[in-house]
């Protein structure tokens, strides 16, 4: 009888062996389907096919192989091959899909410039810290009532909550590349791509906090809630900030180093290039390791980076730079949506709960409109009628409200932290809201900027400069503010108001004069000398990172 079990040792050395090959196997289907994804992409973007962005492509692919799959008998096996985990994605995939359009926009300079950015800075903040906390609470709010009117599968308050605030973030990469395409005015542009890089922090932080809240019910006041968040979020922004200065430090002195002595250059360079790249993740698994958020830590280390430790850097590592970040975030984010199609077709996802999310998808329309409008309506207090962000804007920042990567992970997340049933209805919501809005969303927003009349020929009121304070018509756009402009109106909101755009200039002011000269090599008025590029309507046309 012993013998009969006995594993020979040639059994022994065979099972490696087959391990191995079938981990080949699943790292060959992978890099097949990322590269027909990329050559597909490729094409749609040359013949100027709008109507099937790359997301949609890639999602689709993954969704026929999963199919195909299915229908040949190998589920088991492609997906032994397939295996996608939650900590995979936090891990190593959503580092580069956060920092690389923060560093592509703001330091290779060709998808958007610095001074768009941050002369709506004040309104990228107020809709994405703001609007997301009301998106997120309108949204549980609603899909609570939902489920006690029997409309939909009924959650605990909590969870809706926490499915509300995963939901409300956004991932516009879609409508962005479509916006670049066509040409809209790049202050619109800075709105939905600020708001989509800051907003992921805010939702994050919120599901973390809903999460800690049910898993630890009892003692929980509103108080210790509130706590909690700013726990977490202050917390996670000063590690990215410390980490950030340390970098900008480290790259000045060897900066230094490579003008007053006689070290071998290219070392120099390979060096601060190096640094440059891991810094990012340093400061993203400090956040993890400490228990905060390595997502808004990451996202102020980039914010910090950027405005310092890049100047410091020279040609060569800026090229290098802006290259690698591409090559990972296109990588990490073409593999999300693969996985998201392959998940449909071969996951057991709860689609008995059709209700849920037809009744979800309504909620999230109505407080993505809550969100925008609302918080256009107080950016636009304190700006004059010729700079207030116009109607059609407001609605082309409503209509961009895709989700993507972020809630996807949040919701394969949820799986684990809430019970079984619950968790997966919301995994499956999740992944048909994202499906149906990359689709449909992403399909019409070329249609969607037409309708509203923000793309086009028209170039009568260029972009002179990125150094001077962006002006259009009436009938094109909106002027973005100065931090130092000031309020006509005396009721106490716009004095308020008023009173931030004043620290924001003090603290603009001590940022030019001391945190400026001291971290970076350049002087504080050396940011106003920036490469100038006119984009109003007819695209973006700015230095490519590759020039020299």
């Amino acid at each position: 009888m012993a013998s009969e079990i006995e594993i020979s040792p040639a059994d022994a050395r065979k099972a490696p062996g087959k391990d191995q090959q079938a981990a080949g196997v699943g790292i060959l289907l992978q890099i097949m389907m990322l590269v027909l994804s990329f050559v597909l992409g490729h094409v749609l973007r040359r013949k100027k096919v709008y109507i099937i962005p790359e997301a949609s492509a890639s999602l689709l692919i993954g969704l026929i192989v999963g199919i195909l799959a299915n229908i040949s008998d190998t589920e088991t096996s492609i997906r032994a091959w397939f295996n996608f985990h939650e900590e995979f994605f936090f891990l190593f995939l959503l580092p580069p899909i956060i920092l690389y359009p923060l560093i592509d926009t703001v330091i290779s300079g060709f998808s958007l410039a610095p001074k768009p950015f941050f002369s709506n800075f004040g309104a990228i903040v107020t809709f994405a810290i703001l609007g997301t906390f009301i998106a997120s609470i309108v949204t549980g709010i609603l899909v609570y009532l939902g489920g006690l009117l029997f409309l939909m599968y009924k959650l605990p308050f909590v969870e809706c909550l926490m499915f509300g605030a995963l939901i409300s973030a956004t991932d516009p990469v879609t409508v962005l590349s479509i916006f670049q395409e066509l040409g809209t005015d790049v202050n619109l542009y800075a709105l939905v791509f600020g708001e989509s890089v800051l907003n992921d922090a805010m939702a994050i932080s919120l599901y973390r906090t809903m999460s800690s809240v049910k898993a630890h019910p009892s003692g929980q006041n509103l108080f210790m809630v509130v706590v909690r968040f700013l726990e977490t979020f202050v917390g996670s922004m000063s590690a990215g900030v410390g980490v950030g200065f340390i970098s900008a430090l480290i790259s000045f002195e060897i900066h230094s180093c490579s003008l007053y002595s006689r070290l071998d250059i290219d070392n120099l360079q390979n060096l601060e290039s190096c640094l440059f790249v891991l810094f990012p993740y340093f400061s993203y698994m400090l956040a993890e390791g400490l228990g905060l958020s390595g997502i808004v830590s990451i996202l102020f280390t980039g914010i910090v980076m950027k405005h310092y430790a890049y100047s410091n850097l020279s040609q060569s590592s800026q090229r290098f730079a802006s290259a690698f970040f591409e090559l990972i975030s296109s990588l990490a984010e073409t593999f999300v949506f693969i996985y998201m199609g392959f998940d449909i077709a071969m996951e057991q996802h709860s689609w008995s709960h059709v209700g849920f999310i037809f009744f979800s998808i309504i909620f999230i329309g109505i407080a993505r409109a809550a969100n925008v409008f609302s918080c256009a309506y107080l950016v636009n207090l304190v700006r004059p009628s010729h700079r207030r962000i116009p109607p059609k804007y407001q609605k082309a920042l409503w209509y961009s409200g895709l989700r993507g990567a972020m809630a996807f992970a949040l919701a394969l997340q949820s799986v684990h932290d809430l019970p079984e049933g619950h968790g997966q209805t919301i995994f499956t919501a999740t992944t048909a809201i994202v499906v149906l809005t990359v689709l449909l969303i992403g399909g019409s927003t070329g249609t969607m900027l037409e309708a509203l009349d923000v793309v086009g020929g028209d170039n009568d009121s260029p972009l002179a400069s990125v150094g001077t304070v962006t002006n259009f018509d009436g009938r094109n756009g909106y002027i973005a503010p100065p931090y130092n402009e000031e309020s006509s109106s005396g009721n106490k909101i716009k004095m308020k108001l008023k009173e931030f755009h004043k620290s924001a200039a003090s603290f603009t002011a001590i940022d030019k004069n001391y945190l400026t000269p001291f971290f970076t090599s350049q002087n504080g008025d050396e940011d106003d000398e920036a490469e100038p590029f006119t984009s109003t309507r007819s695209g973006f046309h700015g230095q490519s990172p590759y020039s020299s």
